[in-house]
């Protein structure tokens, strides 16, 4: 008879890496969150964050958080439809929904639950959710939840979705997600085909702004204010994990939806609420990036020196259009030995291979900060040349 873990004796790979010094996973950070951190007593240059304006070591966050603590406790003890609801919860949702421009807002304990809970709710049996192929895993998921039909589209191919719209019944309920930013190559979704599309089949869209909110558009309000299109999306995400500084997802839409989500989605209803410390950091994150627009604006400038320095260098930096920007390697075991050599020179970065990116397509993720130094990045630029050049990749 066969062994269910048969599976976990024959999962060798990682442990091959381990024993060769390449293991690049689980690395117990000894500092906070900030432009550069402590691993094994030694300070490394963070450009493997998704800390995009560097509030996390913020201390009006810190600040915020622990008045919450003292107020409410540590946690909530329960879920957000029985006894986890807070009036910071409330609070944080109301200023959610002003500061997106939405009609409402509903959080939810992480960013994965938030897909998994909305989108397998939103669609049912009788409906087509149509997503990219490279949407993120919680997507991916949130689909697979759903008594919806899954069809993925080829990645960032309007024509395809076009095609595979085309034919479906219009009886169908039709719900198109995309990712705002995809978390791996850093490229932005070509927004208005997507909508232009989706008007022409009466599609419903849904965007995961995670990495896109707090950075795009002119307010921070995430890809459909980058594009103008924002009257045109009806669902967005996002996470607090990134310019928000904290824990937790969230999703925005129209009063209906958000009442619907909240009395249908299991991620919520069967999930412990954020602690009071998350909400609070995250009222006052959203406060600081509505006041503070330089720092959006610091960020950009620090993408930008970084973009030029790496393509000048030779690099492949792919597409990217964002804080996200990927060294494209390709083998995985040259990705692995590019990344230690990395770390060695006191550079953290994240080396991604297949299935989170192509196979043959490997890479090493590297992302930046607002709060990152001209100092910081000439040294990461100067390693990277350094490295590159041992390697052979430049």
């Amino acid at each position: 008879m066969a062994d269910l873990f048969d599976k976990c004796r024959g999962f060798t790979r990682a442990k091959e890496l381990q024993e060769q010094g390449f293991y690049p996973y689980f690395k117990a950070i000894q500092s906070g969150a900030d432009s550069e951190v402590v691993i094994d007593g030694k300070e490394l240059i963070m450009v493997g964050s998704n800390n995009y304006l560097g509030l996390t070591q913020d201390p009006r966050i810190k600040e915020a958080a622990q008045k919450a603590i003292n107020e409410f406790g540590s946690g909530c003890t329960g879920s957000r439809f029985l006894n986890g609801t807070l009036s910071l919860h409330v609070e944080l949702e109301e200023k959610l929904a002003e500061f997106m421009n939405v009609e409402a807002a509903l959080v939810f304990s992480t960013g994965f639950q938030t897909n998994l809970g909305a989108i397998s709710c939103l669609a049912s049996k009788d409906d087509i959710i149509y997503t990219d192929r490279n949407n993120h895993a919680s997507i991916v998921d949130g689909a697979r939840l759903s008594f919806a039909r899954t069809v993925k589209f080829k990645h960032d191919n309007f024509h395809d979705l076009e095609r595979l719209l085309s034919a479906s019944k219009e009886r169908f309920g039709k719900l198109i997600v995309v990712d705002g930013i995809f978390s791996m190559e850093g490229t932005l979704v070509n927004l208005p085909e997507l909508v232009k599309v989706a008007n022409k089949y009466d599609a419903k869209v849904m965007v995961d702004d995670a990495h896109s909110v707090g950075v795009f558009g002119a307010n921070g309000r995430g890809t459909a204010e980058h594009y103008g299109l924002e009257d045109n999306v009806d669902v967005v995400m996002g996470t607090f994990s990134k310019s928000f500084a904290s824990l937790g997802g969230y999703v925005v839409a129209s009063a209906d939806v958000i009442h619907y989500i909240k009395h249908h989605a299991r991620a919520l209803i069967f999930s412990a609420s954020i602690p009071p410390a998350n909400a609070a950091s995250v009222i006052k994150a959203l406060e600081i990036i509505t006041n503070e627009p330089e720092r959006r604006e610091k960020l950009w400038q620090n993408v930008r020196k970084m973009k030029k320095g790496f393509n000048e260098l030779g690099f492949n930096t792919g597409k990217s259009e964002s804080p996200i920007i990927p060294i494209l390697v390709g083998k995985d075991e040259d990705t692995f030995v590019f990344w230690k050599m990395l770390f060695d020179n006191g550079i953290f970065t994240n080396p991604a291979v297949a299935p989170a990116v192509p196979q043959g397509q490997a890479l090493i993720r590297t992302s930046y900060m607002a709060t990152h130094t001209d100092e910081e990045l000439d040294i990461v630029l100067d390693t990277f040349a350094k490295v590159g050049k041992e390697l052979g990749l430049i």
